[in-house]
C-alpha cells in the first residue's frame, strides 16, 4: 500500500513540474487551439463550437484577443458573430452581428484568451494549496503503512 501511494505521489509531483516548467507551451497552445476552434466554428452542435460557445458566454469574451477575430472567419461571412457573444440576447439581432461597428456595442469585445489565462493564473494558488494537502495526507499515509508493515514485521510470531 505505502508502495502504491509513492507511485501516485510521485506521478502527481512529476504532473505538477512538467505543467510548471512548460507552462509557457500550454498557454501558446491553448491560443493556437482557440483560433482553430473559432476557424472552424459552425452551427452543427460539434463539441469545439460548443466549447467555444461556452468560454463566450462564462467569461463575457468574444473571439481569441477581441470580438474582431470573428471577421476572418467563414461564420462570420454567413452569420456574422455567434450569439453567444451577444451581452444580451434579445437585444442582438442577425443584421448587427453581421456588422462589426454595430456589434460593437452589443456584444462582449474582450478576448477569452487573456481572460481564460488570467482565470487560470488567479486559481492556481487554490489550486496549489489543494495539492499541498493532498500531497501532505497521502506523505502521511505512506508513513502510516510503513510503520504498520513493521510493526506487523516484529510481532509475527507473537502468541494471540
Amino acid at each position: 500500500y505505502a508502495m502504491f501511494l509513492s507511485l501516485i505521489f510521485l506521478i502527481v509531483l512529476i504532473a505538477a513540474v512538467v505543467g510548471f516548467v512548460f507552462r509557457h507551451e500550454i498557454k501558446t497552445n491553448f491560443e493556437s487551439n482557440l483560433n482553430l476552434a473559432l476557424r472552424d466554428y459552425n452551427v452543427t452542435a460539434d463539441r469545439h463550437s460548443e466549447a467555444v460557445d461556452t468560454i463566450q458566454r462564462t467569461l463575457h469574451c468574444c473571439g481569441v484577443q477581441n470580438y474582431s477575430d470573428w471577421e476572418r472567419t467563414e461564420y462570420f461571412t454567413q452569420r456574422g458573430i455567434p450569439r453567444s457573444c451577444c451581452k444580451s440576447q434579445d437585444d442582438c439581432s442577425e443584421e448587427d452581428l453581421k456588422d462589426l461597428t454595430k456589434a460593437k456595442p452589443k456584444v462582449f469585445v474582450d478576448g477569452c484568451f487573456f481572460l481564460v489565462t488570467s482565470t487560470m493564473e488567479s486559481k492556481m494558488s487554490i489550486v496549489a494549496g489543494i495539492s499541498f494537502g493532498i500531497a501532505c495526507f497521502q506523505l502521511i499515509g505512506i508513513i502510516l503503512a510503513c510503520c504498520l508493515s513493521q510493526y506487523i514485521t516484529n510481532n509475527q510470531y507473537e502468541m494471540v
